[in-house]
Parts: C-alpha cells; sequence; structure tokens
C-alpha cells in the first residue's frame, strides 16, 4: 500500500498483519521502501525485536514504545530520510 511504503509525518501509524513467525518478510517489506527515518517494534519476545533491530534500515528502531528518545542521542535516518547521524560521529 502507498501509505506503508511513504515517509508520512504526522499522527501516522501503519499496523500490518504476517504470518506467525516470518519476520525475515515482515523485514523484507519494511526496507523495501526507500525512507528509513525510524520504525517501531512490538512484541514480548525480546530476541526477536533485537534482532529485527539490527537489521531494519532505519535511523532509529524503537522497542515496545514509540517517539520516547533523549534529545541528546544521536538521530538520523537512512536513505532518503537522511545522511548520517546529529550528534553521532
Amino acid at each position: 500500500m502507498y501509505i506503508a511504503r511513504e515517509e508520512s509525518f504526522g499522527p501516522v501509524m501503519v499496523i500490518s498483519k504476517f504470518k506467525n513467525g516470518d519476520i525475515d518478510e515482515v523485514l523484507r517489506r519494511a526496507n523495501t521502501t526507500e525512507y528509513g527515518l525510524a520504525s517501531g517494534v512490538f512484541t514480548k519476545d525480546i530476541s526477536k525485536a533485537l534482532y529485527m533491530s539490527e537489521k531494519l534500515e532505519a535511523g532509529t528502531v524503537f522497542i515496545n514504545t514509540y517517539n520516547k528518545t533523549d534529545v541528546a542521542a544521536p538521530f538520523g535516518g537512512f536513505k532518503q530520510s537522511g545522511f548520517g547521524k546529529d550528534l553521532g560521529k
């Protein structure tokens, strides 16, 4: 869907279903977009959350929350969502 591929700003969250256990398909869909500012992973399984956070092509990956960060933390995106990180190397 268009909304899942665009970089929307505002109170918008795309939630999509996936087959039980097929997180590699979820990663493929998430990384297909040309943007990569931020993403969120909601799960009870911390090992899956950490696996996904390593594989997602996003500047920030939130786990079981969204948009909660320290203003002093490095911030930036991947692909068409930014070049490098503010406050980072």
